[in-house]
């Protein structure tokens, strides 16, 4: 697991190593393993060929987090997301690695609307319409992972994640929340279960206003629990009634269509 150290590659170590044996990636230092907890640390950079070779060899599948994971200057987020990831799928070309679940964004297709939803949602592998040059990074991480796959048969799931948190904490998580746990299911599921080819799946919770569609979590098996609705009563005293008209709520992308690209 790349980007281990950040906050979703900590939860994920909390709920996947009774499960697995993990090997976690990262730049900064982590917190060492427990003498009995089946981890093994390594430190590096996504963008060196050779740490992530090194760090790809014997393992059945890389869930791929490590990249800035908010909008940033052009430069620091091609290095690190697009000729990160890159590096990532090369070294996993190397080493043999056959599955890679890449942590994608709703951003890459932030620019999408309610207005494009059919019966079931909005569908999970609509067409790339990112609104940050952090969500076009996201969309070109999702088509190196399609390079891969149609090139040397590399299984590859896309997650388009949607907002992950302890709780939601906003109207529009009412429909885009991830929780923690919720999180740890969908990663299992997608390094678990039988997977051709490339597939796209939202990663969001069982929240009772989602509007995203729910055909790829059930293409790989993720069965969310938790629901966002526990906290609508709350969040609507706070922030009123949603409407759906403003752009927080009617874009996938939410706030980031509104700002500034390069965060300035």
């Amino acid at each position: 697991m790349t980007g281990a150290a950040g906050n979703i590659g900590s939860a994920l170590r909390e709920r996947l190593v009774a499960r697995h044996r993990l090997r976690l990636f990262d730049q900064a230092p982590m917190k060492a393993a427990e003498p009995r907890e089946p981890v093994e640390l390594v430190q590096g950079s996504v963008t060196n060929l050779d740490d992530m070779v090194e760090a790809c060899r014997g393992i059945d599948a890389v869930v791929h987090l490590a990249g800035i994971p908010a909008e940033a200057g052009w430069d620091s987020i091609k290095q690190v997301n697009i000729d990160g990831t890159r590096t990532l799928f090369e070294a996993c070309r190397q080493t043999g690695t056959r599955r890679v679940v890449f942590a994608s964004s709703n951003h890459a297709v932030g620019f999408r609307t309610r207005k494009e939803s059919g019966p079931d949602g909005l569908s999970d592998d609509i067409a790339a319409a990112p609104d940050t040059y952090y969500g076009m990074s996201k969309a070109a991480g999702e088509q190196l992972g399609a390079l891969y796959s149609a090139r040397f048969g590399m299984e590859v799931v896309c997650l388009r994640i949607g907002s992950f948190g302890r709780v939601p904490t906003g109207l529009r998580q009412l429909a885009t929340w991830l929780s923690h746990d919720d999180t740890a299911r969908l990663v299992e599921a997608a390094i678990s279960n039988p997977v051709r080819g490339l597939v796209y799946v939202w990663g969001v919770s069982a929240n009772t206003a989602r509007w995203w569609s729910t055909s790829g979590a059930q293409r790989i098996g993720y069965e969310p629990q938790d629901d966002a609705q526990h906290w609508a009563a709350e969040l609507i005293a706070q922030h009123g009634e949603p409407d759906v008209t403003d752009p927080v709520l009617h874009y996938v992308g939410g706030p980031f269509t509104q700002e500034p690209l390069g965060g300035e």
